[in-house]
């Protein structure tokens, strides 16, 4: 029955938007697949639906089928909150820092200490439901497809999700450096990873949410251990001597990135049936990750000689463990020595 009939017959049809998911190749239409029907409330309402529809299906037209399995997961079904929500997140870095100029910066050591120990333990699970998870499906390391794992795959793709929704709970690292006024750790790198990375896994999860996806995630997991054990640790200052190796988590990540286009790459030299465009987008992009954290590993870590000039300024300055007090920054409550 086509739509014009159903509102001539029964004027309750009026007003509703209709669209019918996509079926991934493979998957079978049924009752347990219904159309998403949408309520149309005034013309607000209405101009809303209509945006979030082109949206919607500008980006199924751009990378096909959207994965079925994940229909209905919170937040994956329209874009539109993951955008606003990165806007939102956008909007509060430049007003935050207009209100917090002519104020005194919040030490927040409290909040700082279970946010940290939070994401600790949410990189825990994570870390080790994945393995878990792809130890049961018989995962293949080095090249994985979407669809072989049965049961695994849905439990992999759970996991993945709450990744995703890390991400989200991530933007925090920012908007406690605005509250604390460390605005020289807001740096475009901070702020490129964050924003790309939320928005890049919404994407993931509703196209290829498990399958070859899960090494990345399982590496950054492990890698948030480290770095979110650190920061925790890092706004208590009897912990401060024990802090010594920073740098190193710097040097981990990078570690971390080149595994991963490793990983990425050999599923194109051996393919296994897992997207080849996934694949190159996802080496392009840890590509641009390791050129920023490699160049601010060598502006932060790279120690540079001292000329006579530079000794001469610095002479009579206070000096803490070797390093003159006006090189010391904070990253999430310790002091952190700079190059010179």
């Amino acid at each position: 029955m086509s739509r014009e009939t159903r509102e001539q017959r029964d004027p309750r049809w009026s007003g509703l938007s209709y669209e019918s998911p996509p079926v991934q190749e493979g998957s079978v239409e049924g009752p347990q697949q219904p159309p998403v029907v949408r309520k149309v409330t005034g013309a607000k309402g209405d101009r809303l639906t209509i945006f979030d529809n082109e949206v919607n299906s500008f980006l199924d037209n751009m990378f096909g089928p959207r994965d079925a399995r994940v229909r209905g997961w919170l937040m994956l079904d329209s874009y539109l909150p993951t955008f606003f929500l990165t806007v939102i997140y956008l909007l509060s870095i430049w007003l935050g820092n207009k209100y917090m100029k002519n104020r005194p910066a919040l030490s927040l050591r409290g909040i700082l200490i279970f946010y940290n120990l939070g994401i600790t333990l949410l990189s825990l699970y994570m870390l080790v439901e994945l393995i878990l998870a792809t130890w049961e499906g018989g995962y293949n390391l080095q090249c994985q497809n979407l669809v072989s794992a049965g049961e695994a795959d849905i439990r992999v793709a759970r996991v993945l999700w709450w990744y995703y929704f890390s991400k989200l709970i991530e933007f925090m690292d920012t908007i406690f450096f605005v509250l604390r006024k460390k605005t020289n750790q807001i740096t475009f790198l901070h702020v490129y990873h964050h924003t790309s990375m939320f928005n890049i896994w919404w994407c993931v999860l509703n196209w290829i949410p498990c399958g070859q996806s899960f090494f990345g995630p399982t590496l950054n997991s492990f890698i948030h251990i480290l770095m979110y054990s650190y920061y925790g640790l890092s706004v208590i200052p009897s912990m401060h001597k024990y802090l010594w190796w920073k740098k190193y988590l710097t040097q981990a990540q990078l570690i971390q990135f080149v595994l991963t286009i490793s990983h990425t790459l050999s599923a194109v030299v051996i393919p296994c049936g897992f997207p080849f465009g996934c694949l190159i987008f996802q080496s392009s992009y840890m590509l641009t990750l390791v050129i920023l954290f490699l160049n601010f590993y060598v502006r932060t870590y790279r120690k540079k000689p001292l000329t006579q000039e530079s000794k001469e300024k610095l002479a009579g300055k206070e000096v803490t463990n070797g390093f003159p007090k006006v090189h010391f920054t904070e990253a999430n409550g310790i002091g952190d020595k700079k190059a010179l």
